[in-house]
Order: C-alpha cells, then structure tokens, then sequence
C-alpha cells in the first residue's frame, strides 16, 4: 500500500491538462510539413504513419482515472488528509473575515472520499445541514460513506444531513450557500468540459464557490481560468442578480501578475497537518495548493489589503514580504520598525504566507534595497 501511495502522490502532483483537439490538429500538421519536408519521397501512409509515432512520444498522454473499490482505497490514503488540510485553510479564511456568515447548504462536486464533508462540518457543523456529495464513482461515493459511518456499512453517521449523488442537481432552480470543487477540474477531459462544469457551479452558488487545485502551475492555470470565465461571461439564466467578485486569495479582479511575470509562477499556499497516522505516515506534512474563493455581491474595500504570496523570511531587524497588491502588481516588500513602525513591523513578523497584510496602498512601503540581503 505504501508503494502504490507514493506512486498516486506522484502522478497526481505531475499531471497535465489533456491536449486539447486543435492543439493536436496544430502539432500534427507542423509535424508532417517538417517530416515530409526531411523526406519528399515519402509515401502518405508512411507519413501519416510517422506524424502519429512522433505524436505519441512528445504529446502529454492525458488518461480518466477510474475509481474502483481498490484505487479508491489509495486515493483516501494518499489524499484524504492533505485535500483535509487545504480545505479547511479556504474555509478557515470566510469563517476568519465574515464570522457571521453560517451556511446552512453545500454541494462538494467531484466529493471524493469526503475530505470537504469533514472540513465544512468542523467549520460550521452547528448551521449546515445539508451536504450534497456528487462524484462520478460509486465506489467512492461508497467509501465516502463507510469513513462517515466510522467504517462499516450500518449505524448512524458522524456527519448527519449528507447526501451522495452520481450527477449533479438537475433542477437550475437548486442554489447552495457554499459550493466547493477541490482536486476535481483536473480530473475534467477538455476545456469545453471545465467550462460547462465551472458555469454550473456558479449558477448553483447563492454565497461563495471554492476551487483547490494542486500548488502547481497546471493548477494555477486551471483556477485562473475558472475565474475569468465568472468574471467575465454572462450567466445563462441567473437565479441571483449579483455579480462576482473574488473573495480570495487575489485582492482584486484584474490579470493575475503571477501569470504576466517574465518567468510565470504558479500562485500557491501551504498548509501543515498530521497525515492519517500509517506506518510509514508519521511526521507532519505541508499541503501545497492553489485556491481560488468567488464570491456573489461586491468587495469590501477593507478587505483589499495585500496578500503575502511566499514565506515571510525574517532577518535582524527587517522582514521581506512579497506581496500582491490591490492594484495588480506584485511587490517585494521590506519592512523594519525604523521606516514603517513597531506595529506594522511586529504584524509583517508574525505574518505568514497566505495572510493578508494590513496596508491599503503599494506607496505604503517602500521598494526592496538593491542588494537583496535575503540571499545572505
């Protein structure tokens, strides 16, 4: 079991998106100019012959991970805890900065083993009571509900008010207060796919949507491109007039400076945690995620502040941040208590990546030294 752990951890941590048809159509036609060029004498179905074993060696083999009792197995013991960790670092930050707010609805697409089940209970357990689980497999879905019923297939959950479904909600009118997909866009075979998938989960969110993805720049990418498709498109008959704002992490709603950077980096956090406590399973661990809150209504100017994108390194008397900022861009911030105060100062200290940090304007603090004593 350890080995086949290790071995999903890995192929999940390095997937690719599927090539899109055009993409391959694209690469295809560049390989045969290129190949027929190096050979004029060759025959079509050579040609053809040769573009495809081309095309297999350097085209990323996107393949649908099917679910059966055993995979299922792996998967909880490989992902349960750290898909746990991430989800409840998305929840922790609207319970932190809107207390109020108690839902009483979710919906998990692409639920899994139940890791958002857990974590939404342990944030709110007191107001929700519905849970509506939705995967494509039914051994999952299985798995899910033997781990709420403490392992067996009889007796009352631990979670009450959880629902499992094959297919998501039909009915255009059903709305949930939080609506979550985490690890799943992946997991989609096409663009059109994640696009019809994302839509509907806008329509179907009344609060807040919660996309987690891996820490990686394939992951990154995947929650970009499910905000600019809330941001910017025109919802097919809405059942709430409110437009979308995003929550978090970015504080604004414009082109991510991660993505237009020189060298593009991928957007993520980090989050410890004890893993399920295996034999081979026993020292704390980080998950790595990229995270992405829309929400319904319009931004709090109070909430703009910057977001510390990357650890907080701490030095004698001074301490870099690096920050994105309410007006797009991306700072590199060094504060000391002699230019910025002992309050600011002993906030950027305690500060830790992922947090936001209480300046309103990149003005506020000034540009990093031109020798970079980090490296020191």
């Amino acid at each position: 079991m350890e080995m086949k752990v290790q071995a999903m951890t890995n192929y999940l941590w390095s997937r690719h998106l599927p090539v899109e048809p055009e993409e391959l159509q694209r690469q295809a036609v560049e390989l045969k100019k290129k190949l027929g060029n190096a050979d004029p004498s060759q025959t079509e179905e050579k040609l053809h012959g040769a573009v495809l074993h081309a095309l297999r060696k350097t085209v990323y083999h996107w393949q649908k991970l099917r679910y059966d009792e055993r995979l299922s197995q792996v998967y909880m013991a490989a992902r349960l805890d750290g898909g746990f960790a991430a989800v409840s670092k998305a929840f922790h930050e609207i319970r932190t900065r809107i207390p109020e707010f108690q839902p009483q609805t979710l919906m998990d697409f692409g639920s899994g083993t139940g890791s958002v089940t857990w974590a939404a209970h342990r944030t709110w357990g007191r107001s929700l009571h519905e849970y509506v689980c939705v995967d494509s497999s039914a051994a999952m879905l299985d798995l899910a509900e033997r781990l709420l019923k403490g392992g067996s297939g009889s007796g009352e959950p631990y979670v009450p008010g959880v629902f499992f479904r094959q297919f998501l909600p039909l009915s255009p009118k059903v709305q949930f207060d939080v609506v979550v997909s985490a690890f799943s866009l992946n997991e989609l075979p096409s663009k059109a796919d994640r696009t019809a998938i994302i839509k509907t989960l806008w329509r179907k969110t009344s609060h807040f949507l919660i996309l987690v993805e891996n820490g990686t720049k394939v992951g990154h990418r995947l929650l970009m491109d499910a905000r600019d498709l809330v941001l910017k498109g025109k919802e097919e008959s809405p059942l709430d007039p409110q437009p979308a704002f995003v929550f978090a992490p970015c504080p604004h709603e414009l082109p991510c400076p991660q993505l237009t950077a020189s060298k593009p980096l991928a957007c993520s956090f980090s989050q410890a945690y004890h893993p399920i406590p295996f034999s081979w399973n026993k020292k704390p661990k980080e998950e790595k995620f990229s995270l992405m809150i829309l929400a319904r209504g319009s931004p709090k100017e109070a909430h703009r502040w910057p977001r510390i994108t990357q650890p907080v390194l701490k030095r004698p008397r001074h301490v870099h941040c690096h920050l994105c900022c309410p007006d797009g861009h991306m700072q590199h911030a060094v504060i000391t208590a002699h230019q910025h105060g002992r309050d600011l100062y002993r906030c950027a200290r305690v500060s830790a990546w992922g947090d936001l940090y209480p300046v309103f304007t990149p003005s506020e603090l000034p540009p990093p030294p031109a020798q970079d004593s980090c490296d020191g």
